[in-house]
């Protein structure tokens, strides 16, 4: 369900939490302010929408806001805890692993915390993989490095196993770190059991570097993605400046969101077309990327910088046949390359002398640290999943909303993806800084 569909249809639709039962145990936590049960964060700021609402008595669509309360739901002392990452790497794994045993640890004083190694096949004995036991010694420096100290896998375990072993180690929450796939696998455990009526948390961080869950503003490892692209950026710039009619393609992560490609585009303002898969393109006709870059160069000018997502162009593909990861996600033919050979033959065809340089720092951005705000948001959502935990939430996962940390029910932050609107802010104001339309479509340019 998008964003936009709830809050036309705000009575349809139930963003209440699951909770395992009435908290009855005083928090350890001394020195912060506690959330009240009736606080919760309201999903738009239109002032507008808000007293239409009131003045029809409608329902105003709110999350519940995370945060530490007074009373818990599980007694620390007896608290068995589990973390598990799943997916490709983002920046801040470790990060978000070791905010989770410190807030663990010191804040409510659970001894027993266990990483379950490579993802959800360490939750299936046929593996044979050894929980590994968690510290603050043990996780004190990993924060520097990138990756996962726990290892992570893609692909699906059958929930009833998965249970099965969580009840043999005695666990009563489980924090699940991954994007689309891992939610929807750890909606499944809480699934299966609230199935056995037991008393386990299961709580997800939201970790997909592409930005793109429902309902929630912003993912970690995001920030220091848009961080890194924007060097490999000013890398393709200088290449292509170097050699007349240069040509530096850049492809960054996004399978069906451009949002890194687009805040990357902004934050180096030197590409000149930024392609995402929000937007389909052509590469012959008037209005196609060949007759663009035509009109660059005839302009004058002796270079270009292209930033493609990865998902974009995917229509350029028409007939061939869809493929899957393990995880289920569909993949993505490889626009990158087609896109350089493409570009080579058009100029060869046409008699143009073009240089084309390609970069794909995909897989040396995942695997960075990191850094600055982002690792500070790793923490505070670390810390978020940790007191939603305590309290017994379960099916869900700690999001941030306006700023504010919330709780989002798991399905309906895996229901869409969320995408760039094409006619909002943000995207005008990548059309704005690479001033692409003037080549796309120069009958229509400012």
């Amino acid at each position: 369900m998008k964003l936009d569909d709830i809050l036309e249809h705000p009575e349809m639709n139930d963003l209440a939490v699951r909770t395992l039962g009435p908290c009855t145990v005083e928090s350890p936590m001394t020195g912060q302010r506690f959330v009240e049960e009736w606080q919760r964060v309201v999903l738009t700021s239109e002032a507008r929408r808000i007293e239409s609402w009131r003045s029809q008595e409608r329902k105003i669509p709110s999350l519940e806001m995370a945060g530490p309360r007074q009373k818990i739901f599980h007694d620390p002392a007896w608290s068995r805890a589990a973390i598990v990452t799943c997916g490709g790497l983002a920046p801040g794994l470790n990060s978000v692993i070791k905010g989770l045993v410190q807030v663990l640890w010191f804040d409510y004083g659970v001894r027993n915390i266990f990483g379950i190694p490579y993802g959800y096949r360490g939750l299936n004995p046929a593996y044979r993989l050894a929980p590994m036991p968690l510290t603050p010694e043990l996780v004190d420096t990993i924060h520097e490095d990138g990756g996962t100290i726990l290892g992570s896998s893609r692909g699906n375990q059958d929930p009833k196993v998965m249970v099965e072993t969580l009840q043999r180690l005695n666990i009563n929450m489980l924090f699940c770190v991954g994007g689309d796939g891992t939610l929807r696998g750890a909606h499944a455990i809480a699934e299966e059991v609230a199935a056995r009526g037991l008393p386990i948390s299961v709580v997800g961080i939201p970790k997909t570097i592409d930005n793109d869950l429902n309902l929630v503003d912003r993912t970690f490892g995001f920030e220091t993605a848009v961080y890194a692209a924007a060097e490999v950026i000013t890398n393709a710039h200088m290449e292509a400046k170097g050699a007349f009619n240069g040509l530096g393609v850049v492809k960054l992560m996004g399978r069906d969101s451009g949002f890194i490609a687009a805040w990357a585009s902004l934050a180096n303002s030197v590409v000149n077309m930024c392609l995402i898969p929000e937007v389909p393109f052509e590469l012959e006709g008037d209005t196609g990327l060949f007759a663009a870059l035509e009109r660059r160069f005839r302009k004058g000018k002796t270079h270009a910088v292209v930033v493609v997502a990865e998902g974009a162009g995917q229509e350029l593909f028409e007939g061939k046949p869809e493929m899957r990861d393990a995880s289920g996600n569909v993949l993505k033919y490889d626009i990158g390359p087609f896109l350089c050979d493409q570009i080579k033959h058009h100029f060869e065809k046409i008699g143009v002398e073009t240089s084309v340089k390609y970069f794909d720092p995909s897989y040396t951005i995942r695997s960075v640290p990191a850094k600055g705000t982002d690792a500070i948001f790793c923490y505070q959502l670390a810390e978020n999943a940790v007191h939603a935990a305590m309290v017994g939430r379960t099916d869900m996962l700690v999001g941030s909303t306006a700023n504010i940390f919330t709780h989002v029910p798991i399905p309906y932050a895996t229901s869409e993806r969320k995408k760039i609107d094409i006619d909002g802010a943000l995207w005008h104001a990548v059309l704005s800084a690479t001033r692409q339309n003037d080549y796309f479509h120069p009958s229509q340019r400012n």
